[in-house]
Order: structure tokens, then sequence, then C-alpha cells
């Protein structure tokens, strides 16, 4: 199983981008909320506004996950993919059962 943690500039692009991730079988759930983010940019401390977009999914999802993101997107965000090494057996083979 793997998760991704992407960074956004809204809400509506982590829905879109959700319901075409799910739509097209490269995630079982996905939750998105909004965070403020403080960053160093040319020297100085930035402070604004984002959304993270959690994705939960099975290996070798990267590229079809980067690929729906460009479609909604056209600027550089942040996008981690994270190794999960347990999980509840219920999710388990609800992901399996959902993602090809």
């Amino acid at each position: 199983m793997k998760i991704f943690y992407i960074t956004l500039n809204s809400q509506e692009e982590a829905k879109a981008i959700s319901h075409d991730l799910l739509k097209n079988g490269h995630a079982v759930c996905t939750n998105w909320f909004p965070i403020m983010c403080a960053y160093s940019w040319e020297g100085e401390v930035k402070e604004e506004a984002e959304v993270v977009l959690i994705v939960k999914t099975k290996k070798g999802k990267r590229n079809d996950i980067e690929k729906t993101i460009s479609q909604h997107i056209n600027y550089t965000n942040f996008i981690a993919e994270l190794d999960v090494h347990s999980a509840n057996q219920g999710f388990l083979q609800w992901l399996n059962k959902e993602v090809s």
C-alpha cells in the first residue's frame, strides 16, 4: 500500500483530482484539508494557505497520479510517496478490490 501526500492551491483542485483518480481506478480513497504553509523563497520567509491531498492507493501508481495532477494544475507542487508498513485487513481488502 502507498499513501501520496500532495500539496495544492485549492480545495477545488483537490476535489477534481480526487474524483479523476477514483473514477479511473488509481486510488481507493482520498482526503483533503486546508493548512498553512511557511517556506523560504529568495531569502524571505513566506506564508500562505494551501491544501493537502492524501491519496490511498497501491504500489506502482505514481505515474498515473502525476499525470492526473498535471491535467488539473500547471504549477510546481509537492508530491511525496510514502510506504505503509501496516494497515488493517478490511481496508487492504477494499483497496485490492477497487484499485487495479
